[in-house]
């Protein structure tokens, strides 16, 4: 008995997740190829400032490491 119903509870979740992707809306091409540049631009940036961040508080690290009383 307890088969039927988690075989039943499967295909009900299976039958609410396929409704669920039939309301997706998918974006056009020229849509979705604006978004990957952005993110692709966005992530170059973030990545740069993330990189010279790290290289002054390296930068002043070794300054203050190097300090001689």
């Amino acid at each position: 008995m307890a088969e039927k119903t988690e075989k039943g509870l499967k295909k009900s979740w299976f039958d609410g997740m396929k409704a669920e992707f039939k309301k997706i809306v998918w974006p056009d091409q020229k849509t979705l190829v604006k978004q990957t540049g952005a993110v692709v631009a966005v992530s170059i940036v973030l990545g740069m400032l993330i990189a010279l961040l790290d290289f002054i508080f390296k930068y002043g690290v070794d300054i203050l490491v190097n300090i001689s009383f």
